[in-house]
C-alpha cells in the first residue's frame, strides 16, 4: 500500500491509461491485419477469376471447333450415303 495516497492514485490511473493505450493500438493492429488479409484474398479471387474467365474462353474455342468438325463428319456422311443410294 502506498504511504502518499494521491500517488497511488496517480500511477494508477497512468497505468490504466497506457493498458487503454496498448489496447487501443492491438486493436488498431488486429483491425489492419484483418484488412490486409482480406485485401489479399480479394486480389487473390481476381487473379483467379481471371484464370477461369481464359480457361472458360478457351473451352467455348475449342467446343466451337468440334462443332464444325461434327458438322462437317455429318456432312460428309449424309454425302456418302446419298452417293451409295444411287
Amino acid at each position: 500500500m502506498c504511504e502518499e495516497g494521491n500517488h497511488c492514485l496517480t500511477q494508477h490511473h497512468r497505468v490504466s491509461d497506457e493498458f487503454k493505450e496498448l489496447e487501443r493500438l492491438r486493436e488498431f493492429a488486429r483491425h489492419n491485419e484483418a484488412s490486409a488479409l482480406e485485401h489479399a484474398r480479394q486480389e487473390e479471387r481476381q487473379k483467379w477469376q481471371v484464370v477461369i474467365k481464359e480457361k472458360d474462353e478457351a473451352n467455348q474455342a475449342a467446343l466451337a471447333e468440334k462443332d464444325a468438325e461434327i458438322t462437317e463428319l455429318k456432312s460428309l456422311l449424309g454425302k456418302n450415303a446419298k452417293s451409295s443410294e444411287s
